[in-house]
């Protein structure tokens, strides 16, 4: 199996259908170091003008940039890249290797920026080449296409020819569960499926929680529920594309784990209360976002997705200031017993999943009581009123919908004092 040493980055500028190439990516032992282009850094062009790849991790300078401490290659390049999802379907394409437990360490890094799918998420794409821009993946897939390439992966089988393009095309979304991309008209979704090894409807437990987080007034991403070959399959609408008659629009997107300077290793050290202070001076709407994010966390609690790491926030970066995307991946988690803890601190070093910990953040939101009290009893009222109409919407299973709640849903522990 060839691996790679270096890659060029290539960048849709804001408002672009085309992307240019920004600068290169290369290997140094263990490290990925980052230098722009010449050409890139003098572009003037008030409409092609250049930006950062995000400011200031990867500033507008000539030379090979240094990374920030702890760092084997930049935040915001290793969020275009696959994750465990995305890795495992490479290994079984590149290597022949079907496990579920194969070691993703047998490829690096290059190789796995190189080998998937070019449609990943915000504006960036790695190639081989600094003149020829050449996508891979892109065709429009069936769902019965998908689900069939999905149930492969995860069993180990070997993928057929005809799957090759959906390999491509869905291998650079992160995330550990089987997905792919799909495009449909003037839209694009990620296709999230059920998987053969869940206990309970994971894919209907995330469409309850996210269609219940929009009608408590989140911004959060649309879903749609359908159902091919008595499989689930959750479609989730892509903020990061906008589709325009001249061609598809990227928007950039940096994760706040990357926002937080660090990486996977290192994310226990992310916080909502240190979240909020950087929306304070570098988000736009800060009053608006830090209102947002408080919401977006006592939600989480009430529906029970502690799965609130800083690679399931992020923000859109348009090369000067940063903005909140819309939420995603609000998947109330399986729980034994009732007591349960955020994947992010949320005041001090207390994780706790539970209100009163919420309440005692809420300055560094710069929220007063009473805007929490009327945030926290809205979005229990709106649980409690649509909850049967979005289950019975879900087409969701009279065992799980006892399952589900006051177990994932408005869990007693999370009005513990």
């Amino acid at each position: 199996m060839m691996t790679f040493n270096e890659a060029y980055v290539w960048i849709w500028l804001p408002n672009e259908v085309d992307p240019v190439v920004a600068g290169k990516l290369k290997a140094d032992g263990n490290n990925l170091l980052f230098n722009y282009g010449q050409s890139y850094l003098q572009r003037v062009n008030d409409d092609m003008a250049a930006i950062p790849i995000y400011d200031p991790e990867l500033p507008l300078k000539s030379g090979i940039l240094p990374l920030l401490n702890g760092l084997s290659m930049p935040g915001c390049i290793r969020d275009g890249a696959p994750d465990a999802w995305g890795q495992r379907v490479i290994i079984n394409k590149q290597l022949g290797l079907r496990s579920s437990n194969t070691d993703t360490t047998l490829l690096n890094e290059l190789t796995y920026l190189l080998k998937s799918g070019s449609d990943r998420i915000g504006a960036l794409d790695f190639q081989r080449s600094a003149s020829e821009y050449v996508p891979r993946g892109g065709g429009n897939i069936t769902l019965e296409e998908l689900i069939s390439f999905a149930e492969r992966v995860e069993k180990g089988i070997a993928l057929t020819p005809e799957l090759d393009m959906a390999l491509y095309h869905g291998s650079a979304i992160g995330g550990a569960r089987p997905k792919a991309l799909i495009e449909s008209g003037d839209r694009k979704y990620i296709a999230k499926f059920s998987s053969t090894a869940d206990l309970y409807s994971v894919v209907k437990a995330e469409f309850i929680a996210m269609r219940l987080a929009k009608l408590a007034g989140l911004d959060v991403a649309s879903v749609k529920l359908e159902t091919v070959l008595n499989k689930d399959v959750l479609l989730i609408e892509r903020f990061d594309r906008q589709y325009t008659k001249q061609g598809w629009r990227r928007k950039s997107i940096v994760s706040v784990l990357t926002i937080f300077e660090l990486d996977d290793m290192m994310a226990r050290y992310a916080s909502y209360e240190a979240l909020a202070e950087i929306i304070r001076y570098r988000f736009s709407k800060p009053k608006e976002t830090l209102k947002e994010l408080f919401s977006r966390l006592t939600f989480n609690i009430l529906c029970g997705n502690t799965d609130d790491h800083a690679r399931n926030h992020a923000a859109f970066w348009d090369g000067r200031e940063l903005s909140l995307t819309p939420a995603y991946d609000i998947c109330p988690q399986s729980r034994s017993g009732n007591e349960a803890s955020q994947a992010m601190m949320i005041s001090g070093n207390n994780n706790l999943s539970q209100l009163r910990v919420c309440v005692n953040a809420a300055p560094a939101f710069l929220l007063s009581q009473k805007e929490v009290d009327l945030i926290i009893e809205e979005q229990i009222e709106i649980i409690q009123v649509n909850w049967d109409r979005v289950c019975d919407e879900a087409r969701l299973g009279s065992v799980d919908k006892k399952l589900f709640w006051k177990r994932q849903f408005l869990n007693p522990y999370a009005f513990n004092n």
